[in-house]
């Protein structure tokens, strides 16, 4: 796309992926103007809503902007504002049949929203939560002030982020402990982010705490003893759990209802994948010449940086400097309770034919997964020094010859002038 003057970028949310492609426009052309416009009224990093929950940040230190980037004359935020749909071809945003901007080219980095599964009233009534805005988490904190049992249902990072959030609000305002349960269908928490022996450890630091697991375990329908409201959750094994709130991670989905056909609009024209994500190309571009999408909206990676560097990617597209994105290494996890620090790269479980190398001690726990010689995973916990070797090592698959003894030095020698160069075959 050949760059005009005076261009005007629509940036549809306010994410990690939005804000860094805000940026990534306004370095690029002097000239060119942006509207980024956002159902959320405040820019907040999402990994951190758990710490608002506990009452350790306010909702200014949610902000991860470090520049004046929003108070730019050349940028516009229409913040709290629902887009209900988007005309693909004349570039236009509508908020129910109002125009709200139109421009020459478009972001879709709308994010995700929580999946709230079918089952019984869970989609209705006025006590279930999902965690994925800070609208949401200030929905919880209201909530679960008067809640004495509460269920969560998901024990991966989200669902334990609300537990560690509500747990440590109560401690810090020494209020009576408050009855958690948290169902799983998985045979362990934290599931996809870790295997069964670290993801233990953080059970065991929760249920010193008061939380009680159901690991195996499925909602197969709700209670209610007053109409709008779930007193008790089934499960498959024949419990029934008593709760005044109930918590929903259930997993989430790209946010693009909007671009879709439904009765009051024709749909967007632009394609969406089977997963109802923005199907792009290379260039992050839509089937629609000018339009982009990046973040979750896009289905690519849920991971902060990767976020954030496809919103420069399309950025750059977006101002008229052609640029692939082919960072599609998202096997990353990282996760931190109670002062216990894990990450986990690639796979986490092996597969038959691997060779798995184990150490442990009582401050750390690693596990290397080797296929054909090759780094495909790794789990480390409570040392997680070298994690930056190991992320290269595994996405750039480099053979290792005696994996703990290895760094990043080991593939460097020097020239006879004394300038290091890589010397790995």
């Amino acid at each position: 796309m050949k760059h005009m003057k005076h261009m005007k970028h629509i940036i549809l949310g306010a994410g990690a992926s939005a804000i860094s492609a805000a940026r990534r426009i306004l370095k690029e052309n002097s000239e060119d103007n942006i509207v980024m416009i956002s159902q959320d009224d405040k820019v907040y990093s999402r990994c951190m809503l758990h710490k608002y929950i506990s009452g350790e940040r306010n909702e200014d230190e949610l902000n991860f902007i470090n520049d004046d980037i929003l108070q730019s004359g050349r940028l516009m935020w229409i913040r709290g504002k629902k887009i209900d749909f988007l005309d693909g071809k004349a570039k236009k945003v509508y908020e129910g049949n109002r125009e709200i901007t139109s421009g020459n080219t478009i972001l879709i980095a709308t994010g995700a929203e929580s999946i709230i599964p079918p089952i019984g009233q869970l989609r209705s009534a006025s006590n279930v939560f999902g965690l994925r805005h800070l609208s949401d988490a200030r929905a919880i904190i209201a909530a679960s002030a008067n809640a004495g049992k509460i269920a969560v249902i998901g024990a991966g990072l989200v669902g334990l982020d609300a537990v560690y959030g509500i747990l440590e609000a109560g401690q810090n305002k020494n209020e009576s402990k408050k009855e958690i349960h948290v169902m799983e269908m998985a045979p362990s928490i934290l599931a996809v982010n870790l295997d069964s022996h670290a993801a233990g450890a953080y059970q065991d630091l929760f249920e010193k705490k008061g939380v009680k697991f159901h690991l195996g375990s499925r909602v197969t329908d709700t209670i209610c003893r007053e109409e709008g409201k779930i007193s008790g959750l089934r499960l498959d094994n024949g419990l029934n759990i008593e709760c005044d709130m109930i918590i929903v991670a259930a997993g989430v989905r790209p946010a693009t209802a909007f671009l879709e056909p439904s009765g009051n609009s024709p749909g967007s024209g632009i394609e969406l994948t089977e997963r109802r994500a923005v199907k792009v190309n290379e260039y992050l571009e839509t089937n629609i010449p000018g339009i982009y999408a990046a973040g979750d909206a896009a289905g690519l990676s849920g991971i902060w940086p990767n976020a954030q560097k496809q919103g420069d990617i399309a950025a750059y597209n977006m101002t008229g400097t052609r640029m692939e994105y082919d960072d599609i290494f998202a096997m990353k996890n990282t996760v931190n309770f109670f002062g216990l620090l894990s990450v986990s790269l690639g796979i986490i479980n092996p597969e038959e034919g691997d060779e798995v190398l184990l150490r442990e001690d009582r401050k750390s726990y690693r596990k290397l997964i080797l296929r054909k010689g090759i780094p495909a995973g790794i789990v480390l916990q409570g040392e997680i020094g070298g994690s930056g070797f190991w992320q290269h090592t595994i996405k750039n698959k480099i053979p290792l010859n005696k994996p703990w003894k290895q760094s990043y030095a080991s593939f460097f020698g020097t020239e006879a002038n004394g300038e290091y160069k890589w010397v790995h075959a």
